[in-house]
């Protein structure tokens, strides 16, 4: 089942508050992105944020999961969670700084 545009809408209006929020759909789910850095992807209309000590530390109980057969575990954000705004930007916003940029692409020659 692939994420419905409704649950990447609701998140991008939670996160509107963040400069430079985006997604990219990529075979029918999404990644999340701050500022052009992966912080997490929204499989099954499930939001997995990349592991962080922030993370862990700003989520009462985590519950690790991979997002799809194959990848490594993520933090699985609950749909109520992303209810309250505030703190749901604080979390993305927290688990950015902590991730490292993204390797810079290489050009063909």
């Amino acid at each position: 089942m692939a994420t419905s545009q409704a649950t990447i809408d609701f998140l991008l209006d939670q996160l509107a508050g963040l400069a430079n929020v985006s997604t990219k759909k990529m075979f029918g789910e999404y990644c999340l992105y701050l500022a052009g850095k992966p912080v997490a992807l929204v499989c099954d209309d499930q939001l997995y944020l990349k592991p962080t000590n922030a993370g862990h530390s700003m989520v009462r109980q985590t519950i690790e999961r991979a997002p799809y057969p194959g990848a490594k575990p993520h933090i699985l954000i609950t749909a109520d969670l992303w209810e309250d705004r505030d703190w749901f930007s604080q979390l993305i916003q927290a688990t950015d700084n902590e991730l490292p940029l993204p390797k810079p692409k290489k050009k063909n020659a």
